[in-house]
């Protein structure tokens, strides 16, 4: 319990940031632009798929920071941070193939949401690097 309190204080920003996240991105989807080849990938909804999880991604590393602030970094946060944005933004994909109505998954979506999680944990890094000097070892 004391475990669950203590990742609560740190991780709530990002626990609200992919509660709304899941909101937007089951809202019905009868005035987004429909993605259809690959040129089209590079359209505005792309940036809101790479904003969106850019941020996600920069909270759980700032909340892991907070979490840690004696012992920074360990277990590998940037991968941890990462990789469950990563599933999130699948897990988004597959239910707007599958569970939300007028909407529609796409790969194009989730590549922007993968470049959006790498683009996260680089501005997280150039944000704290000269903060802190150990910040770089999340990283190794």
């Amino acid at each position: 319990m004391l475990l669950l309190k203590a990742l609560l204080k740190s991780q709530w920003p990002g626990i609200l940031w992919s509660i709304i996240i899941l909101v937007l991105t089951g809202l019905p989807g009868n005035y987004f632009p429909q993605v259809t080849t690959f040129w089209d990938w590079l359209a505005p909804d792309k940036a809101v798929h790479l904003f969106i999880f850019g941020v996600l991604t920069f909270l759980l590393l700032l909340g892991h920071r907070k979490q840690y602030p004696l012992n920074k970094f360990r277990y590998r946060p940037v991968v941890f941070a990462i990789t469950v944005s990563m599933l999130y933004g699948g897990l988004t994909e597959f239910l707007q193939s599958n569970v939300f109505i007028n909407r529609d998954g796409n790969v194009y979506d989730f590549l922007a949401n993968t470049v959006g999680c790498l683009l996260g944990a680089l501005v997280f890094y150039l944000a704290f690097r000269k903060k802190n000097q150990n910040v770089g070892k999340i990283f190794e």
